[in-house]
């Protein structure tokens, strides 16, 4: 950071809450990421991943996108709910359209 630059934080405490408030709802704003496109080698490939995890108890590590941000979670697969399109992973549920990466550990 520049010694001339102290950014907003020199001036919040001239600012109305009204405005602090409009300038955390823009920083959100700009974090906010964009989902990958996944292809259907792609999906097939974690459909092949998860259904060996789920045969032979192993652990994986899956990476979904949700709220505008990348997640991970690793854990033992309980459940592949293809009724409803989620994944069970010690007792979480993931939204299958939602996950971007499967890793066997």
């Amino acid at each position: 950071m520049d010694v001339n630059d102290r950014g907003t934080k020199k001036w919040t405490s001239l600012m109305m809450p009204e405005h602090i408030q409009m300038l955390d709802e823009l920083w959100k704003e700009d974090d906010k990421k964009t989902k990958p496109i996944i292809d259907e080698q792609q999906r097939e490939e974690f459909d092949i991943k998860l259904q060996i995890a789920l045969k032979d108890h192993l652990t994986v590590e899956v990476v979904y996108f949700v709220d505008y941000d990348f997640h991970t979670v690793k854990g033992k697969l309980d459940k592949i709910d293809v009724l409803n399109g989620r994944l069970h992973i010690d007792n979480m549920r993931i939204d299958i359209n939602d996950v971007i990466e499967v890793t066997i550990t």
